[in-house]
């Protein structure tokens, strides 16, 4: 008797070990491929309104479509992709409502986590600054795209990183987030932007530096409606060139 429970035990654990295993390789299959398209998203390999094909994609990365799907829905969230009635995941376009949104979020946000944050910021936090700004100019000089963004979003998030409220810190790390591809956008395709982007940042970091807060907020807030107006400015050239055509 003693045999057979023993057996009929570990059948059991089996059977419920299984599923668990199953899913969490599911997901961590759906995680990578999320990375991948999500570089490739980024990198402009993918352009805006381009269909992601999941049995193509599948067959790609050598796994099931469930990943497939379950990473479209994590890129869903990132506000990489949307997903449509009819024609699945499709790479987000460069919409005037969605730009004046995020854009007009991060405006109310950031500038208020500065002001709370800027007086703790500390002489390590400073050498950090500059460290993350110099290899953000660097990689604007050399045209190094993949690596934009995420410095963009650590000179942010290291300048507020002393403003004690967790969650809007973490509101603002996704809206960062969902505004890699627009903020590409506007770096590769509008005059001038690299260089206004290097200035803008240095100046910040002198205003906090120099005690100068006030300024810095005000400077901070310009900075990112300026951003703001010329990526509407591209949407609203978009629509219009669409429908002449």
């Amino acid at each position: 008797m003693p045999d057979a429970l023993s057996r009929y035990v570990n059948l059991h654990m089996a059977r419920n070990r299984a599923p668990v295993g199953k899913d969490l390789q599911h997901k961590t299959m759906a995680l990578a491929a999320a990375e991948e398209i999500r570089k490739r998203i980024l990198d402009s390999a993918y352009g805006p309104g381009t269909q992601l094909k999941q049995e193509g994609l599948a067959r790609e990365f050598g796994m099931s479509r469930i990943p497939i799907r379950e990473a479209f829905l994590i890129l869903e969230r990132e506000g990489l992709v949307r997903m449509l009635p009819h024609r699945g995941a499709v790479v987000a376009e460069l919409t005037f409502e969605e730009v004046d949104e995020l854009f007009s979020m991060r405006m109310l946000m950031e500038p208020w986590l500065l002001q709370r944050s800027v007086a703790s910021l500390t002489p390590a936090d400073f050498g950090e600054l500059r460290r993350i700004q110099d290899d953000y100019a660097d990689s604007l000089d050399s045209n190094d795209i993949a690596r934009w963004n995420g410095l963009n979003k650590a000179f942010h998030m290291t300048l507020y990183r002393h403003a004690g409220n967790a969650r809007m810190l973490g509101l603002v790390a996704n809206l960062l987030t969902e505004c890699d591809i627009h903020t590409r956008i506007q770096l590769l395709a509008i005059p001038g932007d690299r260089e206004r982007a290097v200035a803008d940042h240095c100046l910040l970091l002198e205003l906090c530096e120099t005690g100068r807060h006030a300024e810095a907020v005000t400077h901070l807030h310009e900075h990112l409606d300026h951003i703001r107006q010329g990526l509407l400015a591209m949407a609203v050239r978009r629509n219009r060139d669409q429908t002449a055509t």
